[in-house]
């Protein structure tokens, strides 16, 4: 069992890092300016999906391995970092392509697409790979013994607090997508924001973290 004192650290780590917008953040409010609150939602599920995901793959022993190896730390926060800019460049370059979504001039998708795309973004989310690999274990209690259980209760409280956080996210820029869809500047603008800020985020995160 995870120890009471180390519980409500964590929590509050976490949920320091969900609140601020990230990949899938940014990913949840497109979908909610283009498809609207179900969509919204939807994505929000794929995201908590691929979240789950990670926290089983650090549970089996990927993050002990992280942990342990300045070599694999180092290449997955690049390779996340640089996932991110992509993400970003894209967004800016189609930022335009928004006002689509609202004519009936863009693409339609499925309940099925829409929740693979959430948890395609949230399995490779960046931020959640380096915050599960490297700072959840160190929450662990090893002399409690259980060790993946103990990863899987921590990832446990961090997608509950992911889910309220994106949730909330996509319900607010799904009432708000009617204001937008009125100007395609306001819709081109928020994209481009938004693409330059995960931008932002891959350069950040290809320049922290560990020097060792």
């Amino acid at each position: 069992m995870v120890s009471t004192d180390r519980l409500p650290a964590f929590a509050a780590m976490s949920f320091l890092l969900i609140v601020i917008p990230g990949p899938s953040v940014l990913f949840v409010i497109g979908r909610a300016l283009a498809q609207g609150r179900r969509a919204a939602l939807t994505t929000v599920a794929g995201n908590t999906l691929g979240a789950c995901a990670l926290v089983v793959a650090v549970a089996l022993g990927v993050g002990s391995v992280v942990e342990r190896s300045v070599l694999v730390f180092t290449a997955l926060k690049l390779a996340g970092a640089a996932y991110l800019v992509y993400l970003g460049a894209k967004a800016v370059r189609q930022r335009g392509s928004l006002h689509a979504s609202f004519t009936g001039d863009g693409p339609a998708h499925g309940g099925l697409r829409t929740l693979w795309e959430g948890f395609a973004v949230g399995v490779a989310n960046p931020k959640t790979i380096v915050f599960f690999a490297t700072v959840l274990p160190q929450f662990v209690d090893r002399s409690q013994g259980n060790v993946p259980v103990q990863m899987l209760l921590l990832g446990l409280v961090f997608n509950v607090i992911a889910v309220t956080c994106d949730s909330v996210w996509g319900l607010v820029a799904a009432t708000t997508r009617t204001w937008f869809a009125r100007s395609p500047q306001r819709l081109s603008l928020i994209g481009g924001a938004g693409g330059f800020a995960m931008i932002g985020l891959g350069v950040t995160v290809a320049a922290t973290g560990r020097k060792d």
